[in-house]
């Protein structure tokens, strides 16, 4: 009991600077746009046919300050069109809850394999590879495929939905580093612990739960911030690749439709999906501060 006190005390200090770390991290960010946009030439730098440096007219690259007065404007012309703000939040929400699920899925589905690979020698040899060849197939060719078949999915009253052929390719993108780091981390518990596991004959799932899965809490909380970020990339790239309406993955297509007369308008789409990382994040950061005291290399320092 003292060690896990001791590890709340060291924790909870650097909450508030990691927090000032992040804010500060925004605003050199933004310090840094303002300056290459004041300094830079407006057509960029280019090497040969290879754009080395962006342009910095406003039509590429407008003010942060036109920006976000962009986010108080309607969206278009129309009546009753809302504004910037409620449109980008509104596919922000539900591209967020998308990823989530798929982010879900892939870390069930990457810790059932991780723990079949741990337990099978067998397994891990036969899955192993085929767990990072597939990785190596692009989304652009694996969308189709998923719509495709989840619409044959036929089972009573369910009906497969768009959004779950989204969700399916952000947790296809996510299992992979669950499944690696956590096998990782499991086979990560020292061997003379192991046996002293086994002199006691404590079981499978005794060793598992007071041994393995203490020592992958390491390896396992990287992976699972890889995964959200994998998670909410694929769930954007796959609105756009599945034809999904209502994301941000579309608003920021939609919106870059009209950048030739509204700038500002695909940045505030864009801006609204890096809100979207930086809420995974921290969300990941908060299990990770409660599975911090479970972690045994901290209990022993």
């Amino acid at each position: 009991m003292p060690r896990r006190t001791a590890i709340r005390g060291n924790t909870a200090p650097g909450w508030p600077r990691r927090a000032l770390f992040a804010i500060g991290g925004v605003l050199v960010l933004a310090v840094v746009w303002e300056l290459y946009k004041a300094l830079g030439p407006v057509e960029g730098v280019r090497w040969g046919q290879t754009v080395v440096l962006p342009r910095t007219s406003d039509l590429a690259m407008p003010h942060l300050w036109a920006i976000f007065q962009r986010y108080g404007q309607p969206v278009d012309s129309s009546a009753g069109s809302p504004t910037v703000l409620a449109a980008v939040a509104r596919a922000s929400l539900v591209s967020l809850g998308i990823a989530a699920c798929g982010w879900a899925a892939g870390v069930v589905l990457g810790a059932l394999l991780a723990l079949l690979m741990v337990s099978w020698r067998l397994a891990e040899r036969a899955l192993l590879p085929y767990v990072i060849l597939s990785q190596t197939v692009p989304l652009i060719a694996l969308a189709p495929l998923v719509v495709t078949w989840g619409s044959q999915i036929h089972a009573g009253g369910f009906v497969w939905k768009q959004w779950m052929s989204v969700a399916a390719i952000a947790g296809y993108l996510a299992f992979f580093p669950i499944s690696v780091g956590l096998l990782r981390g499991l086979r990560s518990a020292p061997v003379t612990q192991l046996e002293l596991f086994r002199s006691f004959a404590a079981g499978w799932w005794r060793t598992l739960w007071s041994l393995r899965l203490p020592a992958a809490v390491t390896y396992l909380l990287p992976a699972l911030r890889i995964a959200a970020a994998a998670a909410v990339v694929g769930a954007i790239v796959a609105e756009v690749s599945t034809g999904m309406q209502g994301g941000i993955g579309r608003t920021i297509l939609a919106y870059g439709i009209a950048s030739g007369g509204d700038p500002a308008k695909p940045w505030a789409a864009i801006i609204g999906a890096v809100v979207i990382g930086l809420v995974v994040a921290g969300a990941v950061s908060l299990i990770g501060l409660g599975l911090r005291r479970f972690r045994r290399g901290e209990e022993s320092s």
